[in-house]
């Protein structure tokens, strides 16, 4: 048998025997067999029990676990130890049991007494069930249910239980008695017995030494201390027995029970801290629960385990629950110091006056907080208190708890906010006082440094007071204002001056002389002096006010929002507003007789069936109302792609009246604009009938309402009002207000009278010309010609209301609005003479108006000015100098009423001025009182009205001065100067400089013409700029140059020859050949009478024909333009016009100007002339005079940037324009006399032709910097030039909310100055320059435009635009990778770092308006400068951009290593979509510096479709 056992795993079976019996045995409580059966059997925490009872009712005696038997079998015990082979020990307890009724011992089969009982070896008990705890009893089918194996059981060994406690009413000698009779029948079965003192955690030292001396008194009887409870010592005093009962097994060390319970603890302590770590890691809400955190992770993580098997489940609760508290206490101590630190800045908001708070208690301050009407934006009052104990904790609500200020920590808060009070009080105080005595320290100056000023101060108690910071800081703002105030004097001063510069030509640029002049007269006057340690600043200032005075715009005027322009803008916007919509309804209403409207409506993908239903859900019954009239609509919704369009019937079926053409993408922008133009072609071929109406067309851009498509409104919205443009055709804009839907009623309406204007149109063109009379004055066209056209002028920033000066015409009942978009132009109806006349009133500020007063027919002039300042009167004077003095002149003094003549005589100065002016000049004047009514009626021009209409004749007839009518000249001068003959253009290639076209602003309105229109607007002519934009070239540049104030020439057009091979041929050769042009088409001409006080040289009239040969061509000749936008004859430099007709002129005086019948107007520019040349005169006048010569051809760093080039083919547009002083002219025209052309011909000839330059850069100064290759420009320790970086650092430090950053053109003046003052000093600061962003972008792109080659190679080209038509996107970009990869390293690491910049600037489109897609329509052409003249680069600039956006979005892909970036906006994929005809030209966005905004907004004709 024992073979069998070891066959199998050795089972051992143990008794666990003690002190059993009665209460009066035993004591109240037991010996502790019962614990130490359970947690050997069941160590777990939450299997153990600490109570288990003997005394039993009968049934629980006789139920299966007990088992009418008086000992407990507990089960099995497989031990796998490192001790042995592994075993299983059966453990049954052998006890007494006591009948709960009788107390006395239960009867059992076996009666024996519990001594012999207790030693017995042989167990035997049918069925009988494993015993668990005492709940089991009775109720065993709820618990683990296992029988005693085969019913009977052999022990094998012992363990006497002793309890060395202090006991239950029981003595220990009595139990070490029992005990000692237990043993002597134990020794008698020769089983191995082991002795455990039992309940050691509560031991009597006494108890243990004496069971020490027992077992010490008996042979091989082994003592081990344990505690059940505790857990110490239980395992290893079954381990000693089983070692006894198998000696192969090793001897387990005995260890005292204090040694073993401290490692115990040990153990203990390890898994609690692990577990309370795993708590706070995996519970950091206190509002989780038990469940949920045992779910969440809790369970299974072996630190959880560990910690239920040794300390149960209720203490991982109990741990749990501490956690949650902790969590909360945190959480409302966090709250409160948010609320405490939130409380100091709510005490200054609701109590920041210590007035109000000096002398209140802190109670009192509360009741004065709950009253402030926005106590609750600060403070919540809860109904619950305190807030700790509520909801409110939970709350996302930050406002403070009321009942948190009934704290002490708020108290003290409050305290500390009054005393702040009190400081800052004092403070306040000492910097206002340490402030006024700076100001009565008169020594300290503008731009005076603070150590000067520091000395000074050194015994002021306030000075003493403050810090040094709050010194610093109030002399700042006091430097400030002193300078802000020199400023403003300064500018004052100039204004003041204005003679000084207002005497130079449209665009020019002032000379060394003219600067040198405008320096020495502005040294005299304190307010130049004033800003003397400001020397930059002061130069800035007047560079800035001269860059001002050549190239003005509203944009750029240095009132800013006090321009003139703008506000006679708005006041004529707000005022005229609903007269305009009254008489657009009439015109509807009364215009036209149609009531039934036939309507194409042609888009892609149903675009079109989307505005039909939107149109007809607006209608009723297919009635349509439109300013107070119905209208019958049929709706034909086509597709761009159906057939239908390329029928030869449908027109004439469906007979439309207009078509609206709708698109919400570029794609379908595309299609449509092929769309209209094979439409007009067709009905150009097919229509005969010549007064057949053409049909209109409405272009319009529908609402995407995709979030992902709305970024892209600003993009459609250009390019449509650019197709519409060169279609000709209406554009109607999606609504400021709209996002809903993708068309609104106010988008229809004003398709519908685009439609009913064209028919309108057509009518009037057919209608008999004895009709006219007879239809209203609404109705007649608002372009017909005005009869008087009148220019009034004021000065920006005068000290009155525009409304004064327009209330003479605003409050009469014959003004009406001018034409749409003339903005500040208004129209007079006025019975002049003997009928009733239209007089054109342009209200212009003086800046603005000095493009018309040379170049536009004017009949008179209204000059407006204040006569509480000087720079009114100056400006006057120096506009009213260059007018011509057959023109009529009404001068109008602005004051407050009469009585400032009498009181103040600085007013009394300058209205006494203006009238000995107007007395000198024969010109009217009068006087505007803000203070009167009278004088703000029509009335008072009616005079000036009368003197214009008188003079009329004679004013025309000196405008245009061969007496022929406007169309006779407009027939002679049908071309542009700029393209007078073929060879002219062929031998002058364009430079960078004739690409930049007039500013976006015309002085006078987007369309205001002040000559007759003429028809030859036409669009032939187109000229794709170097950033691939397209824009027509009207058929009279001239006339639309000069209508752009101040502005150079527009681009001339391409020429029909073709281009020779050299790209620039020598300027000499350039001059013997328009010599040669010029001689061979002179034809003789008759001399010519002039009045002889006419003759300066400044008149714009041609020579006599006396005179001798003209000098040779200037290259800067190209820009010589006629005078008049409408085709009357030119200023030309020799004695024949354009065309070869022989140039007739008028006998008799010719006008001169005004300052020339003005001693007032004269002296003035005399004696700065006088002044400037006194100061030159001397002993060095003649080196004076050759060191001037010989700087002009090596300019120095310290020569001003607006001078003139050295090289004059450099110059363009900036050639440096002669003064109009009548000495000066004599002397320059006793130059030109002289005959050098022999000597001129012989260097041509003797000339060699040089090597093909690159075409000329936008630079007009030599630069060692700009413009040379870029390597060397870089090194290996500086990889990018230095250049770049200052402008990229600056772009994106104060950039990245600017809108329309490298799109919006900056001023080319700054631009040039930037790149100047880098030559001159590298390690310029940008901010401290204070430049503006959009001339710093300006100027970074013109460093790649200047370079001589561009930054992506030539070589590559052809590559890239291969690799941009994979359809494969993916693809793609990896071949993209490996052409970039071919760069030249110096070109790939700058390519690499401008790349970058913009993928950062891109990410601020939301600020910038900037995306990917904007920012690479604006890079390629300057990264790539491709050749426009190329018609493969045209077919191919979307491809171009699409590589350089490609590269923008996936800079990290390209440059970094990075990931490829999905879902880039507008990439599909694959290569773009061909492009077609009508709008290929259109894809780049980049606006032509410029005409293309007036184009935009102006309303064009329709193109004639035959």
């Amino acid at each position: 048998m024992a073979k069998n056992k070891e066959a199998r795993h050795p089972s051992f079976t143990v008794s666990v025997v003690g002190l059993s019996g009665t209460e009066k045995d035993k004591g109240n409580c037991g010996v502790g067999k019962s614990c130490l059966c359970n947690r050997y059997v069941r160590p777990d925490a939450d299997d153990y029990y600490s109570e288990h009872t003997s005394v039993l009712s009968t049934i629980d005696f006789g139920g299966r676990v007990v088992n009418n038997d008086h000992f407990l079998y507990w089960g099995e015990v497989a031990h796998r130890g490192e001790e042995g082979p592994d075993c299983k020990v059966q453990v049954v307890e052998q006890t007494e049991f006591i009948d709960d009724q009788t107390f006395q011992a239960h009867r059992s089969t076996n009666m024996q007494q519990y001594a012999k009982r207790a030693a017995a070896t042989k167990l035997q008990s049918a069925e009988k069930l494993m015993y668990i705890c005492t709940d089991q009893l009775g109720l065993e089918q709820d618990f683990e249910q296992k029988q005693m194996p085969d019913g009977k059981l052999s022990v094998d060994g012992f363990v006497l239980c002793v309890d060395v406690s202090k006991g239950c009413n029981r003595k220990f000698d009595d139990q070490l008695k029992f005990v000692s009779g237990l043993y002597s029948q134990m020794t008698k079965s020769k089983k191995p017995v082991v002795l455990a003192a039992t309940k050691c955690d509560e031991l009597v030292e006494q108890h243990l030494r004496e069971l020490q001396a027992f077992a010490a008194s008996k042979k091989n009887l082994v003592l081990v201390e344990t505690s059940a409870r505790a857990n110490v010592n239980v395992e290893l005093c079954f381990n000693t027995l089983l070692q006894q009962l198998d000696r192969s097994r090793a001897k387990p060390k005995a260890m005292p029970y204090a040694e073993a319970h401290k490692v115990q603890r040990q153990l203990v302590a390890a898994v609690t801290d692990r577990f309370e770590k795993l708590v706070v890691q995996t519970v950091r809400d206190y509002h989780s629960t038990w469940k949920g955190a045992l779910s969440g992770g809790l369970r299974g993580h072996p630190d959880f385990e560990d910690f239920i098997a040794l300390e149960g489940s209720k203490k991982a609760r109990n741990a749990f629950t501490k956690h949650i508290a902790q969590l909360k206490r945190e959480h409302v101590e966090r709250r409160r110091e948010e609320y405490l630190a939130t409380l100091p800045k709510t005490l200054s908001h609701l109590l920041g006056r210590l007035d109000e708070v000096e002398h209140l208690t802190w109670g009192e301050a509360q009741s004065l907080i709950r009253q402030r009407p926005d106590f609750q934006c600060w403070f919540v009052a809860l109904e619950q208190t305190p807030w700790d104990e509520s909801d409110h904790v939970d709350h996302s609500d930050r406002r403070i708890p009321f009942d948190l200020l009934a704290t002490s920590d708020a108290e003290r808060i409050y305290r500390n906010h009054v005393r702040l009070l009190l400081s800052e009080k004092r403070r306040a105080d000492m910097k206002e006082r340490f402030k006024k005595t700076l100001e009565q320290l008169h020594l300290v100056g503008a731009g005076q440094p603070w150590e000067e000023v520091a000395c000074l101060l050194a015994e002021d108690e306030a000075y003493k007071f403050i810090a040094e910071s709050d010194r610093r800081d109030v002399y700042g703002r006091h430097q400030q204002e002193i300078v802000e105030r020199a400023k403003e004097d300064f500018q004052e001063m100039l204004f003041e001056h204005a003679e000084l510069f207002y005497d130079l030509d449209l665009n020019a640029t002032p000379s060394c002389d003219k600067m040198s002049q405008i320096h020495s007269v502005l040294n005299e006057e304190p307010r130049y002096r004033a800003l003397q340690k400001l020397a930059p600043d002061r130069e800035s200032l007047l560079l800035k006010h001269i860059g001002f005075v050549y190239h003005p715009t509203k944009e750029t005027c240095l009132s800013g929002p006090n321009c003139v322009d703008l506000k006679v803008e708005q006041v004529l916007a707000n005022r005229l507003l609903q007269q305009q919509e009254r008489a657009r309804s009439d015109l509807y209403r009364n215009g036209t007789d149609v009531d039934k409207i036939n309507l194409c409506l042609l888009g892609k993908e149903g675009l079109a069936q989307e505005l039909a239903n939107e149109i007809r859900a607006q209608s009723t019954d297919d009635e349509y109302a439109l300013d107070g009239k119905l209208y019958e609509l049929e709706l034909l919704a086509v597709d761009v792609n159906s057939t239908l369009l390329f029928s030869h019937t449908w027109v004439s079926s469906f007979k439309p009246h207009g078509c609206f053409c709708v698109f919400n993408s570029m794609e379908s922008l595309n299609c449509v604009g092929d769309c209209v133009g094979r439409i007009r072609a067709e009905m150009a071929q097919s229509r005969r009938d010549k007064c057949a109406a053409p049909l209109p067309f409405i272009l319009m851009l529908a609402n995407p309402r995709d979030g992902g498509a709305c970024k892209n409104v600003p993009i459609l919205r250009h390019q449509g009002q650019q197709l519409a443009n060169k279609l000709q055709c209406t554009f109607v804009d999606i609504p400021s207000d709209a996002f809903a839907r993708k068309f609104t009623e106010s988008q229809v309406k004003q398709g519908l009278r685009g439609v009913l204007d064209g028919l309108k149109r057509h009518s009037d063109l057919l209608a008999p010309p004895t009709l006219a009379p007879l239809l209203p004055s609404s109705v007649k066209d608002a372009a017909s010609e005005a009869h008087l056209r009148v220019v009034m002028c004021a000065m920006c920033w005068d000290p009155f209301s525009v409304d004064l000066i327009l209330s003479p015409f605003l409050e009469s009942r014959c003004c009406s609005a001018g034409q749409p978009g003339r903005a500040n132009t208004l129209l007079l109806d006025k019975i002049i003479g003997e009928s009733r006349r239209r007089i054109q009133v342009t209200v212009l500020s003086y800046h603005s108006a000095i493009g018309v007063r040379k170049d536009e027919l004017v009949h008179g002039y209204i000059l407006v000015y204040s006569a509480k300042r000087k720079a009114s009167m100056a400006t006057l004077r120096a506009f009213l100098a260059e007018v011509q003095d057959v023109i009529p002149v009404q001068m109008v003094a602005v004051t407050d009423s009469q009585a400032d003549f009498f009181e103040n005589d600085d007013i009394k100065e300058l209205m006494t001025e203006g009238e000995h002016i107007a007395t000198e000049i024969a010109a009217k004047f009068t006087a505007l009182y803000s203070l009167s009514q009278y004088h703000r009626q029509t009335e008072v021009f009616t005079p000036f009205f009368n003197q214009v209409l008188e003079k009329k004749a004679h004013i025309e007839n000196a405008f245009m001065p061969d007496g022929s009518s406007r169309e006779r000249a407009a027939e002679l001068f049908p071309s542009s100067p700029l393209s007078r003959s073929p060879a002219y253009d062929s031998y002058y290639p364009e430079s960078d400089d004739d690409n930049e076209a007039p500013p976006p602003y015309s002085p006078i309105g987007d369309d205001v013409q002040l000559l007759p229109a003429p028809s030859e607007r036409s669009a032939k002519y187109r000229h794709v700029d170097p950033e691939g934009n397209e824009y027509p070239l009207h058929g009279a540049p001239a006339s639309e140059h000069e209508r752009n104030l101040k502005v150079p020439p527009p681009v001339r057009p391409k020429p029909a020859l073709p281009k020779p091979s050299v790209k620039k041929l020598d300027p000499n050769l350039l001059k013997t050949i328009e010599a040669g042009m010029r001689s061979n088409r002179r034809m003789p001409r008759a001399p010519t009478s002039m009045h002889p006080n006419d003759t300066e040289a400044s008149d714009d009239y041609a020579e006599p024909a006396a005179a001798p040969p003209p000098r040779a061509f200037r290259p800067d000749d190209i820009y010589v333009e006629p005078d008049d936008a409408r085709g009357r004859p030119a200023k030309l430099r020799d004695s024949e016009d354009e065309n070869g007709y022989e140039r007739k002129s008028r006998p008799g005086r010719r006008p001169s100007k005004y300052k020339h019948r003005s001693k007032i107007l004269f002296s003035k520019t005399k004696a700065y002339q006088r002044r400037f040349h006194s100061d030159s005169d001397g002993e060095e006048a003649g080196p004076a005079t050759q060191r001037k010569k010989k700087g002009r051809a090596h300019r120095g760093s310290e020569e001003d940037p607006l001078l003139s080039p050295a090289d004059p083919w450099k110059g363009g547009i900036d050639n440096p324009a002669v003064t109009s002083d009548p000495e000066q002219e004599d002397k320059k025209m006793k130059k030109k006399k002289t005959h050098k052309m022999p000597k001129e011909a012989k260097k041509a000839k003797s000339s060699k032709v040089p090597k093909p330059l690159y075409p000329p850069t936008r630079r007009t100064w030599e630069s060692n910097y700009f413009g040379v290759p870029l390597h060397n420009l870089v090194s290996p320790e500086r990889p990018i030039p230095l250049f770049i970086e200052k402008c990229v650092d600056y772009i994106e430090r104060t950039g990245l909310t600017t809108e329309g950053l490298y799109r919006v053109s900056g001023n080319k003046t700054d631009q040039d100055n930037i790149q100047k003052q880098f030559d001159q000093d590298p390690s310029m600061d940008f901010l401290e320059l204070d430049v503006a962003i959009n001339a710093a972008a300006g100027a970074l792109k013109a460093f790649f435009a200047d370079l001589p080659d561009p930054l992506i190679p030539y070589a590559l080209h052809p590559e890239l635009v291969q690799a941009a038509k994979l359809t494969d996107y993916v693809e793609r970009l990896h071949v993209l990778k490996e052409i970039v990869s071919k760069f030249p390293s110096v070109n790939y690491h700058v390519f690499k770092y401008i790349i970058t910049h913009l993928n950062r600037l891109s990410q601020h489109s939301k600020s910038t308006l900037m995306t990917a897609d904007n920012l690479s329509i604006c890079f390629w052409p300057t990264l790539m400068r491709p050749d426009f003249e190329n018609k493969d680069t045209l077919s191919s600039t979307k491809l171009n951009q699409a590589v350089v956006e490609a590269f923008i979005v996936q800079s990290d892909f390209f440059f970094h290593g990075g990931d490829l970036v999905h879902g880039s906006s507008g990439d599909d994929g694959g290569p773009p979509p061909p492009c077609r005809d009508m709008v290929e030209a259109l894809l780049p966005l980049q606006l032509p510096p410029p005409l293309q905004p007036q184009q935009i907004q102006r309303a064009l004709p329709p193109e004639p479709l035959v």
